[in-house]
């Protein structure tokens, strides 16, 4: 059997913190699915990961004398699986549109692939994740692929109250234990998926492609928008238009959340609201960690980017294109920053301070058991390596 490694892409994962402070870049969910969800499920195999040493002990490297290294920014799909499982030793799989490395076999680590090995070209088109905004961006056509993927030869279970209304029904899948009550769902534009033990509630109304993953909730009157996926073990309420929730995230209040990308373990109080559209109608342009000055989108449309374990107050106000880092508190009056550093405490009328680390852990831990999850020594230190990082840049 193959052995199959996930690998970030150095000229990738900067551009994608603060998401891959805590993560892997595969870990990164669009669609249904993660990238690494993506890869296992096309492959039939569970890839380690090669990532930032802080990050390897709870994403472990398993390396043999024949491995197949891939792309971790790479949306799988079945013919690129095809192509790698027939990759040779020594052998690049390359896109033929951008020449970005797919994945290539080899016994080490390799540098410049394109370089180093033989090229085997790749000659449909790719989608890989590079940017910020294109967790979202490419989550609509994303929940469509993966909604394929995961759909194929299976049956929905039925979807029998007699309150909630469908339009293009084979569109829709609900999962084993799923529950939709009197709501509104339209599949007409994209499919709509609804994942195990998940719950849509009274007055919802949904239009595809939406994605709920396990165990998650959409609370009474919600208006779920186009393109949006909710990760497992989420809340969300209010108005959400194509955005992604990684998981265990908490959006269960009134307020508009568009062109946006929540962590885990992140919570928005009620009444949050954010901005995606300027009022010029010009580019929006947003905060980037990897050139740490404010980068052009090329997108009218961009809204909030909101790091794991954050949380925002009452009523909090985020500009179009706000970039928040890991374990920040935020709240009070008015518009807050277009960028606020991980690991600060305050808001755009009080100032910012610095999140003091046995506090935040505090938190974090709370957070986390509360929900049944592990908070063990290893997510501890990851934080704290976070924190190390961010120390010095939360006056900014």
């Amino acid at each position: 059997m193959n052995n199959y490694i996930l690998y970030d892409d150095t000229a990738v994962r900067p551009h994608l913190l603060p998401f891959t402070f805590t993560r892997p870049v595969s870990e990164i969910r669009c669609g249904i699915l993660t990238l690494t969800e993506k890869w296992t499920h096309f492959l039939h195999a569970k890839p380690s990961f090669l990532t930032e040493p802080y990050l390897q002990h709870k994403f472990p490297f398993v390396a043999t004398n024949d491995n197949i290294f891939l792309n971790g920014a790479v949306c799988a799909t079945a013919s690129i699986a095809i192509a790698v499982g027939q990759l040779k030793a020594g052998e690049a799989l390359i896109a033929l549109e951008n020449d970005q490395v797919i994945a290539y076999r080899s016994p080490f680590e390799v540098v410049n692939p394109v370089s180093e090995l033989k090229t085997v070209l790749f000659s449909e088109p790719i989608v890989t994740i590079q940017r910020l905004w294109d967790i979202y961006g490419e989550n609509g056509a994303q929940i469509k692929a993966d909604f394929t993927a995961l759909t194929q030869g299976r049956v929905s279970q039925p979807l029998a109250d007699p309150f909630t209304h469908v339009y293009a029904p084979e569109n829709v899948f609900l999962e084993e234990g799923a529950k939709v009550r009197a709501s509104i769902l339209n599949a007409e534009n994209g499919p709509i998926y609804i994942g195990k033990n998940a719950t849509v509630s009274e007055g919802s109304v949904i239009m595809g492609p939406f994605a709920l993953g396990e165990g998650s909730a959409v609370n009474w009157g919600a208006k779920m928008r186009m393109n949006t996926s909710v990760g497992p073990h989420c809340k969300i309420g209010g108005e959400v238009s194509n955005s992604v929730l990684f998981g265990f995230s908490n959006k269960g209040h009134d307020g508009f959340l568009g062109n946006s990308v929540l962590g885990e373990w992140c919570n928005l109080g009620a009444n949050c609201n954010n901005s995606n559209l300027k009022n010029d109608y010009t580019n929006v342009k947003l905060y980037s960690y990897a050139t740490e000055t404010l980068e052009d989108t090329n997108r009218l449309f961009c809204g909030l980017f909101m790091g794991d374990f954050t949380k925002a107050g009452i009523s909090t106000l985020f500009n179009t294109g706000t970039v928040v880092g890991v374990n920040t508190n935020v709240f009070g009056a008015g518009f807050q920053p277009k960028h606020i550093p991980s690991f600060s405490w305050g808001g755009a009328a009080e100032g910012f301070t610095e999140y003091r680390i046995e506090k935040a852990l505090k938190v974090a831990y709370e957070t986390v058991s509360r929900r049944g999850e592990a908070f063990g020594e290893t997510e501890q230190e990851i934080l704290k390596h976070v924190f190390e990082l961010s120390r010095g840049n939360n006056q900014k």
